[in-house]
């Protein structure tokens, strides 16, 4: 034992130990936000059949996480206009960090690492100034290092997108400011885009709906391997409009906008809750706990091949022995194919917005 303690000490004063991996929190497949029973907030890691790994209590309502990508650490953030979040060591549940963005800015709910995990990203309201903000932590120390411009206002939620060796950001175009709470103050002008955008703020590229769309908030994102990017919208104009809540983007290529023509798109409410593609690429998928129903499409053709039915189910993600995982303010998790639908899980966690797929 004496040998062994000895053994260990000299590996670590090296700093050749073995580094901690997500294998040793239990190997998670999503990190999720969602509210127990007793009525205490909490991020979580689930498997990839939807069984409870670790939680971590929040102190007000969380909406999604960021997973280091290499490091069992997740850092978990408030709902808009939330002002806190946390970083948490997914082995044990436990605080690592608390971060609190800078006097006059709000987190808006979501972040993402850099691959090598050395810079984390984090969507925020300028508020005084109504613009966003992308603002930069060290990754390993989570000390703020500073922030850019997002391209927009409101940015939600951003991903790394390996094309562009930057950031895909999606500007919501609305414009809030905590003292009127989540009001909205800029309908009549808002302007929603895509804006891709490199690690030190130069904006590379930025994609516009039609000036019919311009209240179509770009909030929910996702990708593909070869670069194209999915993005979930929320109509902010009339209801029971015929609008497009779901569409594509590939860098170099124009917007393509899915189930224009399907009549089930009403049944999505206006709202897209969250997006996720298929494992292989073929299908993408938008959630709507508006109107209780996911829906998936077909990437090549557009077309939409099927709806179910699942009451406040919003967050979804690709599945492995699934098309997808899907899960719900009731606490379930579910398998969705083109073809069914089957309860994974049922606990006394409500689930909130989103699953994020730990790669």
């Amino acid at each position: 034992m004496t040998s062994r303690r000895r053994f260990l000490a000299g590996l670590i004063a090296t700093s050749v130990a073995p580094a901690a991996t997500w294998a040793d929190a239990g190997a998670p497949a999503y990190l999720t936000a969602g509210q127990a029973d007793t009525g205490q907030y909490l991020i979580a890691g689930l498997s990839a059949q939807g069984q409870l790994l670790f939680q971590h209590p929040l102190p007000a309502r969380g909406h999604a996480a960021a997973a280091h990508p290499l490091r069992p650490e997740a850092v978990g953030f408030a709902r808009r206009p939330g002002i806190f979040a946390h970083v948490i060591d997914c082995r044990n549940g436990t605080q690592l960090k608390h971060l609190t963005p800078p006097s006059g800015h709000h987190f808006y709910g979501h972040g993402a690492f850099s691959p090598d995990g050395s810079l984390l990203f984090t969507t925020e309201n300028d508020f005084e100034a109504a613009r966003g903000m992308i603002g930069v932590w060290d990754g390993k120390t989570y000390a703020r290092l500073g922030a850019f411009p997002s391209g927009g206002i409101g940015p939600h939620e951003l991903l790394w997108h390996p094309h562009s060796q930057g950031l895909v950001v999606a500007n919501g175009g609305i414009e809030t400011h905590p003292d009127s709470g989540r009001a909205k103050l800029n309908l009549a002008t808002m302007q929603p885009n895509l804006s891709y955008i490199g690690a030190d703020g130069t904006l590379h590229a930025q994609i516009a709906l039609d000036a019919d769309l311009h209240m179509n908030s770009i909030r929910h994102l996702t990708q593909r391997r070869d670069g194209t990017v999915g993005f979930a919208m929320q109509w902010q104009g009339d209801i029971g409009a015929d609008v497009p809540i779901l569409g594509l983007h590939k860098l170099g290529a124009d917007i393509s906008l899915l189930g224009e023509e399907d009549p089930r798109s009403r049944n999505l409410n206006g709202y897209g809750g969250s997006t996720a593609f298929s494992n292989d690429g073929s299908h993408i998928v938008v959630s709507s706990p508006r109107g209780g129903v996911v829906q998936i499409f077909n990437c090549e053709t557009g077309i939409l091949e099927t709806e179910h039915s699942l009451t406040d189910v919003c967050g979804v993600a690709a599945g492995n022995q699934s098309h997808f995982i899907a899960s719900t303010g009731l606490g379930q998790t579910v398998a969705v194919t083109n073809t069914a639908t089957s309860r994974l899980q049922t606990s006394n966690i409500a689930w909130d917005n989103h699953l994020i797929s730990i790669l």
